[in-house]
């Protein structure tokens, strides 16, 4: 069955409009009955208003609830009837965050099968719909189309580009069943040194507004049109309402400040444009205005979102949002319904949170009329969405459900290819581009072949950089970047097609000297908190090395910055004879030798200011900004730029103390797990996360303050777990632990230096059977047990042990002070 989604909610409301009761056969078993209703509806308003009054409490709680997919089964969608859920950054079907494409529309058929169960008497069967974060392409799936972030395309600055985008992940979105977008990101970023600053188009609020609304066009169609929310359209969320990309210093959920009314005009001003485009859908932001979380600001998400935006979809929260909200818990927040959020994006603790919500309907705390109020929005996108037909349609029945030809096809590689050229945007060019036909052209850096690093953050996994982090030795790069082409690649076709010659060197090393070396490099992925700065300094010096190391041997050179944002690039500018910003372009590379070749023009423009300093003052305007907003060459500028001044305090005062923090391992530190003999069986644990089977650990992301700022540490008898810093850390080690059960057999802390060799062994099985299952506490390391410390501290187990860590420090304590447990 393949009827558009707007005719299938037009036969549903018709098919109970005119009182049609029927049963209709289910391949996964069972009937599903339409549930007759005497009504002749003329509009959407009273069609949903009588499926909301047949509604028992517990299914409209149901629908206000939306869990992640590791932490619920299909039985338990069958019994709880959950409105929505989502599959986090780093979640996947059946478990396997690498699952194929096919997987995925299992798992989707799976669930909405579960969702349309026959219920008693008049009750209504309402579908329960996906969500998911498809931020630059459907970039959660093998082998989709991987877009350049937002970042670039407020670079390329075309908004039937990005509407064709838009157009281009709604289609491979639908192919693997799922309906529902958290896109795209109309966040204003005014200070560079946020963690997400590549997930907003600019800081002009007007550029964000006219791209964001063209990308909510894309992927559900004009309203009006025929076509809107039909067959290859999904629904859009217009994210985070509000101020997400104007926090004090760049802090990612922090604080906004400021008038109101001034507030609004910079960062609401994407909003209106959206709603205009037809956006189904809000999600709240984690921020706070003026001491208020805005999972609790009624003030804002229903006076201004509603009243005085008149937006009339429905509001969901973000990751366990409504906690943050003063007097709230993730399972008591009753503040944030009042408020006006109509789904609690509760990943892990919905069973808690539906139980305190019936409660509390229950007895008088939140109103029913406002429960209907947010069920009714609900139904209302799942109405426009075509979910709520008369007969039930498998995902992979729908649209273009199961045609797995259309995840990256060669179209869509084409739109991506076009939008890495367009976004490319030239600060320096001393007359080295374009590349001359025929050139001996070297490709250096570690970045230039690896498309994890040049796509960034929500990349198969969440924090992204899969590619850099695992090496060829895993055997499967290939596997996760089917369809894709590095920078490399790109060079190697286009220097071949112009009858030149192309060499890849990582480390810059030749036998035949080179016309030029282009150097690739630029910052490793991250995503959201992670990736907040206390400075626009780019302190990995691979890249600077090697234009210098060419420089000193006469060879011209090409800079290619990978990045998520403008940084502070002085001593880069000065070593390249040209330097272009490539942001984070995702799986066409080939757009990038586009332009250095001449096969494309260099039209892209700086859509943020581009520091001066690297204090990481915000220099979002023209005071304080090395180039400007809008600046970018041609390729026949050749215009030159001064020398530039290369004095940067910061660059002296790099806090090495934290190892592990917010969910991330600092720059310079690497976990690893290890079995047996520890020269003979040792996997690296990427951000501290995966599995090494040979060593028996596995390693997953868990929430303590914020979405996996932790980790569940798995290890089995015999492993050994261990951080080593690479960057000089002094002091003792100060380590928030937990203990998830007591200890079986004995467990050892070993604190080694790598250098030496030295290695003190403590035996902590008494002190972790103490702090087995008393929640977080804080493990203190000093000279006083483990003389010398070192740079690096291993766990091993004797028997299965779950450990949790969530911070790793180095501390300068006073000489003498004890350990503790």
């Amino acid at each position: 069955m393949r009827e558009g989604k707007m005719m299938r909610a037009a036969l549903a409301m018709a098919a109970l409009g005119l009182g049609l009761a029927g049963c209709n056969a289910w391949p996964f078993g069972g009937e599903v009955t339409v549930a007759e209703s005497a009504v002749p509806y003329e509009d959407e308003d009273a069609f949903i208003a009588d499926l909301v009054s047949r509604m028992s409490l517990e299914r409209k709680i149901g629908q206000l609830i939306q869990p992640q997919i590791n932490a619920f089964t299909p039985e338990d969608m069958e019994r709880y009837r959950f409105g929505s859920y989502l599959n986090g950054g780093n979640g996947g079907p059946y478990g396997d965050e690498f699952a194929p494409a096919s997987e995925w529309l299992r798992y989707s058929d799976e669930m909405y099968a579960a969702s349309i169960e026959p219920l008693p008497g008049d009750e209504p069967i309402i579908p329960t719909m996906w969500g998911t974060d498809a931020v630059h392409g459907h970039t959660n799936v093998v082998g989709a189309t991987i877009f350049p972030h937002n970042i670039a395309l407020g670079a390329a600055g075309d908004a039937e580009l990005v509407r064709r985008i838009g157009e281009a992940t709604a289609v491979e979105i639908e192919v693997t069943g799922i309906d529902w977008n958290f896109s795209p990101t109309v966040a204003v970023a005014q200070d560079d040194r946020w963690g997400r600053t590549y997930e907003s188009y600019s800081e002009d609020p007007d550029l964000v507004a006219e791209l964001g609304a063209a990308l909510v066009e894309g992927l559900q169609g004009h309203p009006g049109d025929d076509d809107f929310l039909g067959d290859g359209h999904v629904i859009a969320t217009a994210k985070h309402f509000f101020g997400d990309g104007g926090t004090q210093d760049g802090v990612d959920q922090g604080e906004v400040n400021g008038n109101i009314d001034d507030l609004v005009a910079l960062h609401g001003r994407p909003y209106p444009a959206t709603i205009d485009a037809g956006v189904e859908t809000v999600m709240a932001s984690f921020n706070s205005i003026n001491g208020q979380k805005m999972h609790g600001n009624r003030d804002l998400l229903t006076d201004v979102l509603r009243g005085e935006m008149g937006f009339d979809g429905l509001v969901v929260g973000d990751w366990n949002g409504h906690s943050q909200v003063a007097g709230c818990t993730v399972t008591d927040c009753p503040q944030s319904l009042l408020a006006g959020l109509d789904i609690y994006m509760v990943p892990d603790d919905w069973q808690e949170l539906m139980e305190t919500l019936l409660a509390q309907v229950e007895d008088g705390t939140i109103p029913m009329e406002r429960v209907d109020e947010a069920v009714t929005r609900v139904l209302r996108v799942k109405y426009r969405a075509g979910l709520l037909a008369p007969e039930p349609v498998l995902p992979s029945e729908r649209g273009v459900g199961g045609q797995f030809e259309l995840l990256a096809s060669a179209e869509h590689r084409a739109l991506a290819r076009e939008a890495v050229a367009r976004s490319q945007v030239v600060l320096k060019n001393n007359g080295v581009l374009p590349l001359q036909a025929g050139a001996r052209v070297l490709v250096a850096g570690s970045a230039a072949d690896d498309i994890g690093r040049a796509s960034g953050g929500w990349t198969l996994e969440w924090q992204g950089g899969l590619e850099s982090e695992m090496g060829e030795s895993e055997g499967k790069v290939g596997e996760l970047f089917p369809n894709a082409t590095s920078i490399w690649d790109g060079m190697l076709e286009n220097i071949s097609a112009g009858g030149g010659t192309a060499v890849l060197s990582p480390d810059g090393s030749f036998d035949e000297r080179p016309d030029v070396a282009v150097v690739v490099f630029g910052e490793k992925p991250y995503a959201e908190f992670a990736g907040d700065q206390g400075d626009l300094v780019f302190r990995d010096t691979e890249g600077l090395e090697l234009l210098r190391r060419f420089r000193e041997q006469g060879i011209p050179t090409v800079a290619v910055f990978l990045s998520g944002r403008p940084m502070w690039m002085n001593r880069e500018l000065n070593a390249a004879d040209a330097f272009v910003a490539a942001w984070l372009p995702g799986s066409e590379g080939a757009g990038v030798a586009d332009v250095l070749t001449g096969a494309r023009p260099a039209t892209g423009r700086l859509s943020f200011s581009w520091p001066a300093s690297c204090e990481g003052t915000p220099v979002n305007g023209p005071q304080g900004a090395l180039f400007p907003l809008g600046f970018g060459r041609e390729l026949d500028d050749t215009s030159t730029l001064r020398q530039l001044d290369e004095g940067c305090a910061a660059l002296d005062n790099f806090d090495s103390s934290d190892l592990f923090s917010s969910g991330r391992l600092a720059t310079g530190v690497v976990a690893y797990a290890a079995g047996g003999n520890l020269e003979t069986a040792m996997d690296m644990l990427s951000q501290m996360r995966g599995t090494s089977t040979a060593a028996g650990i596995a390693a997953t992301g868990i929430d303590r303050d914020a979405q996996e700022d932790a980790r569940r540490i798995v290890m089995q008898a015999g492993a050994r777990f261990g951080i080593v810093q690479s960057n000089g850390g002094e002091g003792a080690f100060r380590i928030t632990y937990r203990v998830e059960g007591r200890p079986a057999a004995p467990v050892t802390l070993t604190l080694r230096d790598d250098e030496s060799g030295d290695e003190t062994v403590i035996d902590v099985t008494r002190q972790f059977e103490h702090a087995a299952l008393k929640g977080w506490r804080e493990m203190l390391i000093t000279e006083a047990c483990a003389p010398g410390l070192g740079n690096a501290f291993e766990i091993s187990t004797q028997a299965r042990l779950t450990i949790g860590i969530a911070e790793v420090r180095r501390e300068e304590l006073p000489q003498g002070t004890a350990c503790t447990f």
